[in-house]
């Protein structure tokens, strides 16, 4: 029996203002705040409301016959409470019914993992902590930032305790095979690998709204055809898309919320088809073969490599520079500094970097900034002023630590004494045996360094009790 696996990322990132460099030492708040607020209201009355809506109708209507799953970062997390705590409430609401899956991913939406494995793995493991806090589900399944991913980041996950992690099914690393298949990373064998079906994804996510597809109108039953065309050659059909699909990237009068909500039906319309979690999907299925990614790939639409976030000079230089400070910034107890190097390390920013894509960034997620140089320009600035933070910060903790080193040497002349006294005692029982010390000239005293000279004549002291 197919299942279908529906899985949607949720993401919202904190925007840089324009910082300049007459901002730097005078002002240290980064984020364009009106832009950040304006930007998620808009997306939750568009999108997320609506969605989630939808969601609960269906749930209500098909119970544990329809399920899918969330992967949801910690920004957005963030700025649903920040600005609309209404969304998160929503989210909290369809993770009551059951039929919903959380999805694990880094906290701040970052590429942490091609540069600092440690930092990876605390913002793995916060996020898994927080999705526990408000969820109440641990998460078992891995959706990476872009869904980048390759054979060393399945090593890490499964060291880290995961089940399962998602991936795109490009067609030049699965060659003459299908991505409707469950399969394990060669290098984490055990672990499910769920490969994205970016043909099926794609006609959700950016082919139903233009009309000039030959597929266009895109009804639920015409898909849900599509689907059923492969029965014969498929276990699991991975349809993988951002959230904005629905009501943003597809506006709701393109019928897109009509589309959702009659989906399952459709589906279900066929007794051998049915929807499946991630987590389910690696439970139930045994993987049919193994898939060797050792290169890099994401879902950016051409190429599905790392152009789109690190194509140029100036995005390998903004995330160099910024992850350098990873264990100057960790080894601070300073709580600001550990939320804005999280902040600093989303992924958007360096795409709004990038001269490749500049021209493509889709409706929903529009560049903030005028030109990739402003965004560069920017992100720089807001870097070197928190450079000169960090400086500040392990400036205030020197004198701090130094006390405590001071503490901890004001305590040894106890210890010296002590010692002192158990050498006298001991010497006191040898005396008979003891040879006297030759006394030594003034000259030769001063010219022995003090440290030595005082040890010389503590043992001088102790003879002659």
């Amino acid at each position: 029996m197919p299942s279908l696996c529906l899985c949607y990322a949720v993401h919202e990132p904190y925007r840089l203002r324009r910082y300049t460099v007459f901002d730097m030492g005078q002002n240290s708040a980064y984020e364009d705040d009106d832009h950040n607020c304006d930007a998620l209201l808009h997306a939750a009355r568009a999108c997320y409301l609506p969605m989630n809506d939808v969601l609960m109708r269906i749930i209500r209507r098909h119970g544990k016959a329809f399920k899918l799953a969330f992967s949801i970062s910690g920004t957005a997390l963030d700025q649903f409470e920040q600005y609309a705590p209404e969304v998160l409430d929503s989210f909290k609401a369809l993770a009551d019914t059951g039929c919903v899956e959380f999805l694990a991913e880094t906290a701040p939406h970052s590429l942490a993992f091609l540069y600092s494995r440690e930092e990876f793995a605390l913002q793995v493991k916060q996020h898994c902590a927080r999705i526990k806090q408000v969820f109440g589900v641990k998460p078992t399944t891995f959706r990476h930032t872009e869904l980048v991913y390759n054979n060393d980041l399945a090593a890490a996950l499964q060291a880290l305790g995961f089940k399962a992690v998602l991936a795109e099914g490009t067609d030049h690393v699965l060659g003459w095979r299908s991505p409707n298949w469950l399969y394990q990373p060669v290098s984490a064998p055990g672990m499910g690998l769920l490969l994205r079906n970016c043909q099926l994804s794609a006609d959700i996510g950016r082919r139903f709204s233009d009309q000039s597809w030959n597929q266009w109108p895109l009804t639920a039953e015409k898909y849900a055809s599509w689907v059923h065309s492969l029965a014969d050659e498929a276990e699991v059909i991975n349809i993988f898309n951002d959230c904005h699909s629905f009501g943003l990237r597809n506006p709701a009068s393109s019928g897109i919320f009509e589309f959702m909500e009659a989906l399952p039906d459709a589906i279900l319309a066929h007794k051998d088809f049915s929807f499946a979690t991630p987590a389910e999907v690696v439970k139930k299925r045994t993987p049919v073969g193994e898939i060797d990614m050792p290169q890099f790939m994401s879902w950016d639409d051409e190429g599905a490599d790392l152009t789109a976030w690190l194509g140029n000079d100036m995005q390998k230089d903004a995330i160099h520079s910024l992850y350098a400070l990873t264990e100057r910034v960790r080894k601070l107890d300073a709580p600001d500094l550990h939320r804005d190097f999280e902040r600093l390390q989303t992924s958007e920013h360096f795409h709004y970097i990038s001269t490749k894509w500049f021209a493509n960034f889709v409706p929903d997620r529009p560049n903030p900034f005028q030109s990739p140089y402003d965004a560069y320009i920017a992100y720089m600035n807001v870097l070197a002023d928190f450079e000169m933070r960090v400086g500040a910060a392990e400036a205030a903790a020197a004198p701090k630590k130094a006390t405590r080193t001071a503490g901890r040497k004001a305590a040894a002349p106890a210890t010296d004494t002590a010692k002192a006294k158990t050498t006298g005692r001991t010497a006191s029982k040898s005396k008979a045996v003891a040879k006297p010390a030759k006394a030594e000239s003034p000259a030769a005293d001063t010219s022995r360094p003090a440290s030595r000279r005082g040890s010389k004549a503590k043992t001088e002291t102790v003879r002659g009790r």
